[in-house]
């Protein structure tokens, strides 16, 4: 599917219920929970459904890799794009990981959350300069995440960009076989504000610029709620 569309970076299987009140299933091929996934496979239940312009709906979904419905609130805006809201499952927690990779050795803080693990990568690290080197940095990123023991791994390479945060997203997933530098993360967005909503010891709201555009995070950290808001957009329909 992939090679059919060079623009997915990511595929998903769902499931649409029979009636309103069951809710929708989505499974990613490599087992991993995506965010993003979550929104479109919601956006795409209220497109069937024919949710009108300007309408908004809470849209309840099981998602495999999470063990809680994810829920995620739509408005739509056009005939293929919807503005979405979704409460992201919780971070497990937040933690410094001693990690070397040739003759790099340095600490990086890692965030667990259910069905894959984030690395933040800020200008700092000496890892940050891997972004520059795209074999290197898939090479460490697997390394760490099967030091990590980890289902999914994600390298968020985190600059300061007034007025939010740069993030670049570098996500692997083994079952898949997958390195992928994504144009947005939404699992990786959220383990962004859990991260630093612990390191200042508050909730925050960012604002983050992707390579696919901007989302923004709110997130009270380990002990907090943590949503993303965000768009999503039918890009075409084929039968493969």
């Amino acid at each position: 599917v992939m090679e059919r569309f060079p623009q997915a970076e990511q595929v998903g299987f769902v499931r649409l219920p029979a009636c309103e009140a069951a809710p929708v299933e989505l499974c990613m091929a490599g087992g991993e929970f995506c965010g993003n996934a979550s929104m479109s496979a919601a956006a795409l239940s209220l497109m069937r459904r024919g949710l009108p312009r300007g309408g908004r709906e809470t849209v309840s979904l099981r998602v495999a890799g999470v063990a809680d419905a994810v829920e995620v609130s739509l408005r739509r805006e056009t005939e293929d794009r919807f503005f979405a809201a979704v409460r992201m499952p919780p971070a497990l927690s937040v933690a410094e990981e001693d990690f070397a990779f040739r003759a790099l050795r340095g600490r990086i803080p890692v965030v667990r959350m259910e069905g894959i693990a984030h690395a933040l990568i800020r200008p700092d690290s000496v890892f940050f300069a891997l972004r520059e080197d795209a074999p290197a940095a898939a090479e460490a990123l697997k390394a760490q995440c099967a030091a990590l023991g980890a289902e999914a791994m994600g390298w968020l390479f985190l600059e300061e960009e007034a007025p939010g945060l740069r993030l670049t997203p570098l996500v692997y997933v083994p079952l898949s076989g997958t390195v992928c530098w994504e144009r947005s993360c939404a699992s990786g967005s959220a383990a962004v504000a859990a991260a630093l909503a612990e390191e200042r010891g508050e909730r925050v709201s960012l604002t983050l610029f992707e390579p696919g555009g901007v989302m923004l995070a709110e997130s009270g950290g380990l002990r907090g709620e943590t949503r993303l808001h965000g768009s999503t957009r039918l890009v075409g329909e084929a039968i493969v």
